[in-house]
């Protein structure tokens, strides 16, 4: 059994977070924040409050008990999207801006890429697509990437 951390999680009346940490006092609107939301999604987690202040630290989402990783993992989702290019079906055009068509792990999309500049590169062999509205793309690791997405990739960077 998972030892419990001195701090108990959970949903208050409103549907928020809360935190009561161990000598009794309760924090509203606690959101959990990633350390390293990309290259280590699950090492390094804050609990912070409305005003961005650390409340308690988590070093690994693993070592919390089911019910405590759970009720996190339910408020990251609700929190963070940052869908994941699976394949790219095609390009508009290999100029910019041009329109996206794309599979990821929520479906298939499209989305306007401004310019070649919004394509970071992450720990290799990670990308960051962000598109004309904002929205990150993840590819998490662009050679698993079929032949066609790949050469289509290459063009742009």
């Amino acid at each position: 059994m998972k030892p419990r951390p001195d701090y108990q999680l959970q949903r208050n009346a409103f549907g928020r977070l809360e935190l009561r940490t161990a000598d009794g006092q309760i924090h509203e609107g606690v959101a959990p924040v990633r350390a390293f939301p990309i290259t280590a999604p699950d090492d390094g987690l804050a609990l912070v409050d409305p005003y961005g202040h650390e409340l308690a630290w988590i070093d690994r989402l693993d070592e919390l008990p089911d019910d405590q990783r759970q009720l996190l993992a339910d408020e990251l989702a609700g929190r963070e999207f940052m869908p994941v290019i699976e394949r790219i079906v095609g390009v508009g055009s290999f100029a910019t801006p041009s329109t996206w068509e794309v599979e990821t792990d929520r479906g298939r999309t499209s989305f306007v890429l401004k310019g070649e500049e919004d394509i970071r590169r992450l720990a290799s062999p990670a990308l960051l697509i962000a598109d004309s509205h904002g929205i990150h793309f993840l590819i998490r690791d662009r050679q698993a990437l079929d032949q066609h997405s790949r050469r289509i990739l290459d063009r742009f960077l």
